[in-house]
């Protein structure tokens, strides 16, 4: 054997012994992935981030997938006539938007859980709807009524211990009914959010299409790989922190206060980001954790 192939040997073999602690610490811990942006587009990037669920499951833990489809919904309205439209950000969501984007996320859904399947993992693909799992209020854009989209208001988690007590992949769609049992599209952070402290998760990763948190955006530099949850208020309030990434932040730091451990913001564009954050010492994205936890990244 020569010393090329020797040292790729040991450099296998020296990334199994740094993930040993990481997958002492978190066996048999439920871990929430919420699956969107690129990552959800580009095949070999939907590949890579489920297969990096998929081993995080062989390896003893317990993922639990909560995945969006936005991009798809709007092509779909799109294709049907209509003309997407949104409201500080969020989808205005009629009769007609709606039935398209729960026919859309069904789809998504189910094409996740073959992939899955294809792995050697078995999966269930359920929405919010079954067994109560997602209950939602009306949600308002600042005053303006946008339609059939909600806020989670309870979650029911029973269907998801179900399904982990059986050793099954929950993927979970962000769709929900209300208390008159009108169906609701539901923001896939917020869902996945709500998710992670029902099941009081420890881990929920949020895989973006931005490297993480900076506090300069303009400067790549300024990336940080954790950040409490005091700093990140202090983030806030300073200004540093606007655009799509503040209700990102506020989601992180919501779940944080509600019982789960770390919060993870990935760039879902690198292949195998998942892995990469969980499992090395320093990690690739930003890592938010409450006040009392223990830093643990090295440089």
């Amino acid at each position: 054997m020569d010393h090329t192939s020797m040292d790729e040997i040991l450099k296998k073999a020296s990334v199994l012994v740094e993930a040993l602690p990481y997958i002492q610490r978190f066996n048999r811990k439920i871990i929430v992935v919420k699956y969107g942006g690129s990552a959800m587009v580009d095949e070999a990037l939907k590949r890579s981030v489920i297969e990096d669920v998929t081993l995080l499951k062989l390896v003893g833990f317990k993922p639990i997938i909560v995945h969006g489809g936005g991009k798809e919904i709007s092509r779909w309205v799109e294709k049907s006539g209509m003309e997407p439209k949104f409201v500080n950000g969020l989808r205005v969501t009629d009769e007609a938007t709606m039935e398209i984007a729960e026919m859309v996320l069904n789809k998504v859904n189910k094409s996740l859980v073959q992939l899955v399947e294809q792995l050697g993992v078995l999966a269930v693909g359920v929405s919010g709807k079954d067994g109560g799992l997602l209950k939602v209020k009306k949600k308002y854009a600042d005053g303006a009524d946008i339609g059939y989209v909600g806020d989670v208001a309870e979650v029911n988690p029973k269907i998801l211990y179900d399904l982990l007590e059986k050793d099954f992949l929950p993927i979970v769609a962000p769709v929900g009914m209300d208390e008159n049992y009108n169906t609701y599209n539901i923001n896939a952070d917020d869902a996945a959010c709500a998710v992670a402290m029902a099941v009081a998760a420890e881990k929920l990763a949020f895989l973006t299409d931005i490297e993480g948190v900076y506090k300069d955006p303009e400067d790549k530099a300024t990336l940080i790989s954790e950040l409490t949850v005091s700093e990140a208020h202090a983030l806030i309030a300073d200004g540093f922190i606007g655009g799509g990434m503040l209700p990102k932040l506020n989601n992180c730091i919501d779940a944080i206060d509600h019982g789960v451990s770390r919060v993870h913001i990935l760039d879902g564009r690198i292949a195998h980001c998942l892995l990469l954050e969980i499992f090395t010492n320093k990690g690739i994205g930003t890592a938010i954790l409450a006040d009392t936890e223990t830093k643990y990244y090295h440089a």
